[in-house]
């Protein structure tokens, strides 16, 4: 097998963010991380564009390659939504989504007293 001297590769996913249920007021994570030559940058966006609150936090690892996206506290309807991870190099660009669904704290109580 062939080695690559001066290999360059367009990002693929290692990690992907899963689709997750929150209950409002509460805090949900999402992680995402992308390999590929040169490496790839990760960011987060919402309805296309790049996420922007005082309550969503990103919090970047290996090298910008991963982020984790942090969102606290979580309020409904404005959170509800889909998620885009997005890894790009020069080689290229890809997109993964994630969804984010928020149970408002009537509900949770009404599956508490139903147990």
């Amino acid at each position: 097998m062939a080695q690559c001297l001066a290999c360059i590769v367009s990002p693929r996913f290692i990690k992907v963010p899963v689709d997750q249920i929150g209950v409002s007021g509460g805090v949900v994570s999402f992680v995402c991380q992308a390999t590929g030559d040169p490496k790839p940058r990760v960011s987060w966006n919402k309805k296309g564009k790049k996420v922007n609150s005082q309550r969503i936090e990103t919090i970047e690892f290996d090298e910008g390659a991963g982020a984790v996206l942090r969102i606290q506290p979580l309020r409904a309807p404005r959170d509800e939504n889909i998620y885009e991870c997005v890894a790009e190099n020069t080689e290229g660009e890809i997109t993964v989504n994630a969804k984010l669904s928020i149970i408002r704290e009537r509900g949770v109580q009404g599956i508490r007293q139903a147990g």
